[in-house]
């Protein structure tokens, strides 16, 4: 056994009675107090043992050299400080540890149980020549640890930046009403492109939100992420004044991107074109993903956990899901999470017609995206940012924050199957609800509404309802939707602009209709499916799917908080 694989406690005790007989020998201050005559023989075999057991690894015999020496060096006294610093046994065979090395060890010692618990009893244990005395309050305190409470995470302010709209009220009031935002392409000349459609934002001002230098500078994904980061503050209740009395080490921000700074990235390979030095001195720190994390973070001072994931379409999921593990974990109390993509440039347009992925439905835009109508021909590329401020239940209840929904958890998985293509059965799909369910504790009964992924392509579509079907089959109050019906496909910033319509859903009590629904794939079950008009609904628990290039799946669950 190498020496650096034996636990803390138990090492130091190890050392301490071969250590004693190198002070004996070598150290002028020895006492006859530290002598045991008795045990010499054992000390000196159990020494050579730990030589021996040393000589497979390198890294050890340097450690428990360097550590004989600093014994001799330091002396008597602080080998008995540090004698006094051990656990005690109790707190060490209460743990965790595993048994099978620990007896193997104490065997070296001729140790049974039945002498270990009288030492115990009498106050003192004695480790290979050195009496460790162990004091019965600090015995007590370190046998008492406070359990672990549960820590709740609840939804408290949210905020979007969308095609039909800019915050989450009218957000959600036109996907309540059926407006689509699919419109022709205005930002640049797609006269050469196949598709000449997206969900556009045709009218934005982050003035309000961000510096007019940084406006300048940053990608249109940067500001969309830190506008609707700032608007769901602002509909959490973080004024000035709450802001001044949080502790921000214990805030965070993960935002996440599937694409990140394309037109950053792009201009810099242009002005590359003709010199390095015509490149923006900012070119690649604002084409990563996780700028518009770091800028909010520096914006708002939060000191806590500030990075992004990028999982294709399900970016916003994992970024949700991570924060809320932060808040469970006792790091944080605050989190800023979702997803923000503007793919709308020719690039981005151009990539997503080569993967044969977008519908041409140029003629009549706000029927191009029909998910899982059988005359669907692909999705809508849409661009946006989606926001949830995630707070620890009795964080939000101590300032009297508005809460809109219980976060329960979730879960991700990956197809393992294709770049681009579902597994043909929906099994990773299955899977991924699956755990978000074990996981949660949330039985498939009480799920009675899902926001689905439904990105309006002939095979997406329906691999996803498949494995709905198979996980929840039986429910007869079961409805669906796609929210990209309205808004197309957001890319990473999806699951969270879709999130925040699942909480919607639960604060408000009605969900949104599946426009454009006209004549369902034979496949799915059109009763299952929410129609052309809005739904009241008394949700129990909200579940929201979001699926991504690369096999990525991930489930997330919201209920009523109660």
């Amino acid at each position: 056994m190498a020496v650096s694989s034996i636990s803390s406690p138990l090492c130091t005790w190890f050392f301490a009675g071969c250590i004693s007989m190198a002070c004996e020998k070598d150290h002028p201050l020895s006492s006859s107090m530290f002598q045991f005559p008795k045990k010499l023989n054992q000390m000196a075999r159990l020494k050579k043992l730990i030589t021996k057991c040393s000589s497979n690894n390198g890294g050890a015999v340097y450690y428990s050299q360097n550590l004989f020496s600093s014994f001799q060096v330091s002396g008597i006294q602080n080998l008995v400080s540090s004698c006094l610093s051990f656990e005690p046994w109790t707190v060490f065979y209460n743990s965790n540890r595993p048994s099978p090395p620990l007896n193997n060890v104490l065997s070296l010692f001729g140790s049974k149980s039945s002498n270990r618990s009288q030492k115990q009893k009498k106050g003192a244990v004695r480790s290979g020549g050195v009496a460790v005395a162990v004091q019965p309050e600090k015995e007590v305190a370190l046998m008492k640890k406070p359990l672990t409470k549960h820590r709740r995470v609840v939804v408290t302010g949210v905020g979007v930046v969308t095609s039909i709209g800019q915050d989450a009220d009218t957000f959600y009031n036109n996907l309540l009403n059926g407006v689509s935002g699919i419109s022709e392409i205005e930002a640049f000349d797609c006269s050469q492109f196949p598709t000449k459609i997206a969900g556009e934002i045709k009218s934005f001002s982050p003035d309000e939100w961000v510096s007019p230098k940084l406006s300048k500078r940053a990608d249109k994904f940067v500001l969309y992420l830190l506008t609707a980061g700032k608007k769901a503050l602002v509909d959490g209740g973080i004024t000035d004044q709450v802001m001044g009395v949080l502790d921000k080490t214990r805030c965070g921000v993960i935002i996440g991107s599937a694409l990140g700074g394309m037109k950053v990235f792009n201009d810099g390979v242009e002005a590359l074109r003709v010199s390095y030095k015509k490149m923006n001195p900012f070119c690649v720190p604002f084409a990563t993903t996780n700028v518009g994390s770091a800028i909010l973070a520096m914006d708002l001072g939060w000191m806590g956990p500030s990075y992004s994931i990028s999982s294709a379409c399900a970016t916003s999921n994992f970024c949700i899901l991570n924060s809320a593990n932060h808040i469970i974990r006792g790091e944080t109390d605050l989190m800023l999470c979702g997803g923000s993509d503007a793919a709308i440039i020719p690039i981005g347009l151009g990539g997503f017609v080569a993967c044969r992925t977008l519908s041409h439905r140029n003629n009549d835009p706000t029927k191009a995206s029909r998910p899982w109508d059988s005359d669907r021909d692909g999705f809508v590329l849409g661009e946006g940012a989606g926001i949830l401020l995630l707070e620890e239940l009795e964080h939000a209840k101590r300032r009297g924050a508005q809460i809109y929904a219980e976060f329960l958890g979730g879960s991700c998985t990956c197809d393992a199957y294709h770049m681009t293509e579902p597994h043909p059965d929906g099994m990773g799909i299955s899977l991924c609800i699956e755990q978000a369910l074990a996981q949660t504790g949330v039985f498939k009964e009480d799920i009675n509404y899902i926001n689905a992924h439904a990105t309006s392509t002939q095979t997406g579509d329906l691999r996803e309802f498949q494995a709905l079907v198979r996980c929840f089959g039986g429910n007869p109050e079961l409805r669906v939707n796609s929210t990209k019906s309205m808004i197309g496909h957001l890319l990473g910033a999806a699951g969270a602009v879709e999130a925040v319509a699942t909480v919607k859903a639960i604060q408000t009590g009605w969900i949104h209709p599946n426009i454009n629904l006209e004549n369902p794939d034979k496949a799915v079950d059109k009763h299952v499916l929410v129609g052309a008009k809005k739904e009241r609904m008394d949700i129990k628990v909200a579940l929201s799917n979001s699926f991504g290039f690369g096999g990525h799946n991930s489930s997330i669950l919201f209920a009523p908080y109660k």
